[in-house]
């Protein structure tokens, strides 16, 4: 059964960068092991997932903005194409079965918050949230605090620390859904 990992994280990073080149290996290795990946198919993270993936033959979704006037990245598959932020954001969830939120500003909080609240609310079936980096593990620490403090499900969203450990995890995790 073919499972989509959705994938989040800054558009700015460039090749060479340590994000980007941390993102371009998880793309690799999610195809390698028969993922197929989802991103919002512009630059930075989101290229480098991509171009990842495609070198080794794995299936890219994107789904990307009209109303934006950004060129998608080469290294696509397939696009899907949302008319506003927020409806790219839904198909973005939708498409996922897991999702991995990498390096990121506001935007990728925005979607970290959004995949987490429909985990939180059980909006829809239990799908595993991986975040990457030492910021995105602060904030997960911080508000599992809240989370506790509310009486609400705590450990929603995994910490990891590689590519292995990521998709790892995911294998895992996956084989029970």
């Amino acid at each position: 059964m073919e499972r989509t990992v959705t994938i989040f994280g800054s558009a700015k990073p460039k090749p060479g960068d340590a994000q980007y080149e941390f993102a371009y290996q998880l793309g690799a290795k999610l195809a390698e092991e028969g993922f197929n990946i989802c991103t919002g198919g512009y630059a930075g993270i989101m290229e480098a997932a991509s171009k990842g993936a495609y070198d080794k033959g794995g299936l890219v979704y994107a789904v990307t903005v009209d109303n934006w006037n950004s060129v998608p990245n080469p290294y696509i598959t397939i696009e899907v194409r949302g008319k506003t932020l927020f409806e790219r954001i839904e198909k973005l969830i939708e498409m996922g079965d897991a999702y991995v939120v990498l390096q990121g500003g506001t935007g990728t909080f925005l979607e970290l918050a959004a995949i987490w609240e429909y985990a939180n609310k059980k909006l829809q079936p239990p799908k595993p949230i991986v975040c990457h980096s030492y910021m995105w593990k602060t904030i997960v620490e911080v508000l599992d605090k809240q989370m506790q403090f509310e009486g609400r499900e705590t450990g929603i969203v995994k910490p990891c620390e590689s590519v292995e450990e990521i998709v790892s995890y995911l294998k895992n995790k996956l084989i029970k859904f």
